[in-house]
């Protein structure tokens, strides 16, 4: 069994499904549920059973489909209803029903609550949560208790809120789990309130935290320093309004900054990567600067910096990101500096350590560059061309004579695409070749792209498999109006991984272009294409 000391308990399918923009269905909940068991989670509550169909369609399901290493189920519901016994509630029977072996239940603790919501008295209220628990506990459950609005009930009345979780624990509740259920709490609030419960009851608490006001992870750690053993968290921090102490932050810092052992071994490594899978599952961006996990999260830029982690890239790291299964990057800018070059470039497979007068060379043109409106940051690929070009090992597959685009409107049309219509003739020397291509597109840019690669496929016949995958648009220098700089991102992939690079011009079909020709001939670079 695992160790019960401690448990890490995750409600990413209850309430981090709560999260505006998040709809799971029950194959994407039983996806993550297994994503979740992989990174070592002690409890995954799986959902609200006889509340929606997709819920009790889930734990009818999980106990046939999902086999789990570490975690064990729990459902969550309501204790029962004001009146009605919890042998006789139709919702404490479908927790009963669920096969769930832990059923978490929510409970009013704040008097207002308990008056207004519930409508009905403290006494009511504290005997509806010993029924419920107890109805539970004999029919074989682990049960723990949300003591939902806490905090908030403590402030207004800590001798009502405090017999809340003395009735729980009594009961038979193995754990009363404390709740900021508006995320109004700081730190020092939080601190002071867990210490003063559990020397007062005795109980073995938890702690669900909000993060309305920024702290949901912060108060969770400090729940933790003032005795809390059971920590309540979502993937990502995903959850109702802006969301839950983030399982990932709160995991790291307990394995990793206090030394706790609350993961099996050989989990912690699969943090980025589980991250980023529920990410996608979910249908939401990852974070880019989400600590521990974000692509950012070990990402450096300043000059000063890489010259530090040059020497010792424990100097600016709180962390080696390989325990959490993330990378060091390095960012090239106009910050940066030779060891920043150095670094990206060692990223990008080429030794530069010792030439300095080609580190140089590359650290003025990527400034020049830079200052003219290119951004490196995002577009490796590009970078990577760069600096074959410098190291004298240039990259061409094609030579540009000329390109034309003709963007023509055709009147209304009955869509659309009808209506507009773009074609562009590019003039390229391939192996020697002159070759004209005309093509068509639903865009100024597709048709470049389109005839592009109509130039070229007979010979590089690849460019078939390759897809743009993402097009940005940035315009600088806002006050120049539609005379504006353009800045252009393209990513495009082909079956094996994506690269990015940029272009810049006086207009987006010529910064397009430039972007272009870079992620063709990139393209073709990682197909293995000899050159001429």
């Amino acid at each position: 069994m695992p160790d019960d000391r401690f448990h890490v308990f995750d409600t990413t399918l209850r309430d981090g499904a709560q999260r505006e923009g998040i709809n799971l269905t029950v194959a994407d909940k039983l996806a993550i549920a297994k994503l979740l068991d992989e990174f070592g989670v002690r409890f995954i509550e799986g959902g609200w059973p006889g509340a929606n169909p997709r819920d009790t369609e889930f734990f009818e399901r999980a106990s046939n489909e999902l086999t789990l290493q570490h975690a064990q189920l729990c459902a969550f519901g309501a204790t029962r209803r004001s009146g009605v016994r919890a042998a006789d509630d139709p919702q404490v029977a479908a927790l009963r029903e669920s096969g769930a072996p832990v059923v978490t239940l929510v409970a009013k603790s704040d008097t207002r609550h308990v008056e207004r919501a519930l409508r009905t008295s403290g006494e009511e209220n504290l005997a509806m949560i010993a029924d419920t628990v107890s109805h539970l506990r004999e029919h074989g459950r682990r049960v723990f208790l949300d003591c939902e609005h806490f905090f908030d009930g403590y402030v207004h009345d800590s001798a009502y809120a405090t017999n809340v979780v003395r009735t729980a624990a009594e009961a038979g509740a193995d754990v009363v789990v404390l709740c900021d259920t508006n995320g109004g709490m700081l730190p020092a609030d939080i601190t002071r309130i867990v210490g003063e419960v559990a020397e007062a009851t005795g109980v073995r608490l938890g702690i669900h935290a909000q993060d309305d006001s920024g702290c949901a992870v912060a108060n969770t750690l400090a729940a933790v320093d003032a005795g809390a053993t059971h920590v309540q968290c979502t993937a990502n921090g995903y959850g109702e309004r802006v969301g839950n102490a983030n399982l990932f932050s709160v995991a790291g810092a307990l394995a990793l900054k206090q030394g706790r052992d609350v993961l099996p071994e050989g989990c912690l490594e699969q943090m980025t990567r589980v991250s980023q899978a529920i990410a996608e599952i979910v249908n939401i961006s990852p974070a880019t600067h989400q600590p521990y996990v974000g692509v950012s999260a070990f990402a450096h830029k300043a000059g000063l910096h890489a010259s530090a982690i040059k020497v010792d890239p424990d100097l600016y790291q709180h962390i080696d990101p390989a325990l959490v299964g993330n990378d060091m990057r390095m960012l090239v800018s106009d910050m940066a500096g030779r060891a920043s070059i150095e670094l990206k470039a060692k990223e990008l497979g080429f030794d530069l350590s010792g030439d300095r007068e080609l580190l140089g060379r590359v650290v003025d043109r990527v400034k020049e560059l830079e200052l003219s409106g290119y951004s490196f940051e995002a577009a490796d690929a590009s970078l990577e061309l760069l600096l074959r070009e410098e190291l004298g090992r240039a990259v061409r597959y094609f030579d540009t004579e000329s390109w034309r685009v003709i963007a023509e409107r055709r009147g209304k049309g009955e869509t659309p695409q009808d209506a507009a219509a773009s074609e562009a003739t590019v003039k390229l020397h391939v192996k020697g070749e002159r070759v004209i291509a005309t093509a068509e597109g639903n865009g100024p840019v597709n048709a470049l792209d389109r005839a592009l690669r109509s130039a070229m496929e007979g010979v590089y016949t690849a460019l078939a498999g390759l897809e743009l995958t993402d097009y940005k648009v940035r315009i600088l220098e806002g006050n120049s109006g539609t005379g504006a700089v353009t800045r252009i991102l393209v990513t495009f992939g082909d079956g094996r991984g994506e690269w990015t690079t940029v272009g810049v011009g006086e207009n987006v079909i010529d910064a397009s272009w430039i972007a272009l020709e870079d992620a063709l001939t990139y393209g073709l670079l990682r197909q293995g294409y000899p050159q001429d």
